[in-house]
């Protein structure tokens, strides 16, 4: 590994600035999107969805309100574009919201009772405690409203579909870019950014599934938990410090993976990180060789599907219990591919 420290210092910098943006990307024309594209990208069909047939056209007056983990990372403002392209496609308003952190597990569940209130037509929910949104996902069940969830499920078969990555599979597909980066052999360290919602829960468990039954030579740590930059830096520090023999680090998502790296820099430790998402802080260091590679989610593609599939529950359409958002792996050698450069957000 490379250790060009002023260049990441630069774009953490630049994560640990990210913050809310509520703007929506603006389009000159009122035609759909073709396919799945990039955050700047322009075109004039609509994107093509998991669930086939015709998405049923609104009238303008109908509300989708989407509770999100948050703003604090460009993959929520990524999902809210999306978002907001399948409402402008196909004629309904588009409500996107999200808590300060992606800790505020009480400042969300807010959130979600506002969204009733305001009695949309459906409301889209990415739970930061799959368990706690119970009560209230029962009053909005007894309003008649819709409830999609998206990026993670809840603990509860109120939702009518999950619009996800599947976070166990792309956590393993970590794993295998892993031990095969490290030769099959050494102790990694886990930088997990949660340990409450679905998604966080399942991006550990993942990782440490397959290198349990695929990696007997590698001593997986026990995991940590940090979901933002310098909190997650300082973990990775310790990890470092607390085991000598440490050869990888894994961050879960974008601020652990950024957080990974830029405490191994501040180590001194040539290690091996590999993360998870994208923004500008992993995509400079993944061209540079400093960070191996990473996971990627295809964020925009997921607020598509999200309100595309409340359309349909709105219009009493059967849903598939899950929507694969999809993911795939990317390095150096592939991040300009145009198929991984469209689901990449800085």
């Amino acid at each position: 590994m490379r250790i060009l420290r002023s260049a990441l210092a630069m774009s953490s910098v630049l994560v640990l600035g990210l913050t809310a943006c509520s703007t929506s990307t603006s389009t000159e024309t009122t035609e759909p999107m073709a396919t799945e594209t990039s955050m700047a990208a322009e075109t004039s069909e609509p994107m093509e969805t998991m669930a086939a047939g015709d998405v049923p056209m609104g009238d303008g007056s109908q509300t989708i309100y989407l509770v999100s983990k948050g703003f604090q990372h460009r993959f929520w403002q990524a999902v809210k574009q999306g978002a907001e392209q399948a409402g402008e496609d196909y004629n309904y308003q588009v409500e996107f919201v999200g808590p300060e952190n992606e800790q505020a597990v009480t400042q969300q569940l807010d959130m979600l009772r506002t969204a009733l209130q305001s009695g949309p037509a459906a409301i889209g929910f990415a739970a930061l405690d799959s368990g706690a949104a119970g009560p209230v996902l029962e009053q909005i069940q007894a309003a008649g409203i819709p409830i999609i969830a998206f990026d993670s499920g809840v603990d509860s078969d109120i939702p009518l579909t999950t619009v996800s990555t599947d976070n166990r599979a792309a956590a393993a597909e970590a794993a295998k870019q892993m031990v095969d980066l490290i030769g099959g052999e050494g102790t990694v360290g886990l930088v997990c950014h949660d340990q409450t919602s679905a998604t966080g829960k399942q991006r550990c468990e993942g990782f440490q599934e397959y290198m349990a039954e695929n990696a007997p030579d590698v001593n997986v740590l026990d995991p940590q938990y940090a979901g933002e930059v310098g909190l997650a830096a300082n973990t990775a520090k310790a990890l470092i410090q607390a085991n000598a023999d440490i050869v990888g680090i894994y961050g879960s998502n974008e601020a652990s993976a950024i957080g990974a790296l830029q405490g191994t820099v501040e180590s001194g430790k040539d290690l091996v990180v590999v993360g998870f998402d994208s923004g500008k802080a992993q995509l400079d260091a993944i061209r540079s060789g400093d960070e191996a590679g990473a996971i990627t989610q295809s964020p925009v593609k997921m607020g598509y599907e999200t309100v595309v599939a409340a359309i349909r529950a709105i219009n009493g359409e059967e849903l598939p219990p899950v929507i694969d958002s999809g993911f795939a792996w990317y390095d150096a050698g592939n991040i300009d591919d145009p198929e991984i450069a469209e689901n990449l957000y800085e």
